[in-house]
C-alpha cells in the first residue's frame, strides 16, 4: 500500500482542510494507526501534528459522542 500523500502529491498537510483529516479519525475521534491508513511515517507526524492543531482551534472534535 502505497502513502495517500505521496501518490497524490501533497506537500503540505494542511490543518483546516478538516475533510481530508476526517479520513485519519475513526468514528470516536481516535486518529488512525499508521498500520491501519498505510501513511508512511512522515506523512503520520504531519498527520497527527494537523489534528491536534485542528482540535485546539475547535474545527474538528476531541472525541465525538
Amino acid at each position: 500500500m502505497q502513502c495517500y500523500f505521496t501518490k497524490n502529491k501533497i506537500e503540505f498537510i494542511d490543518y483546516k482542510d478538516t475533510e481530508m483529516l476526517k479520513l485519519f479519525i475513526n468514528s470516536y475521534g481516535r486518529m488512525k494507526t499508521r498500520r491501519y491508513t498505510g501513511v508512511c511515517g512522515r506523512h503520520q507526524r504531519q498527520v497527527a501534528e494537523a489534528i491536534k492543531r485542528a482540535r485546539i482551534m475547535a474545527l474538528i472534535p476531541f472525541i465525538v459522542q
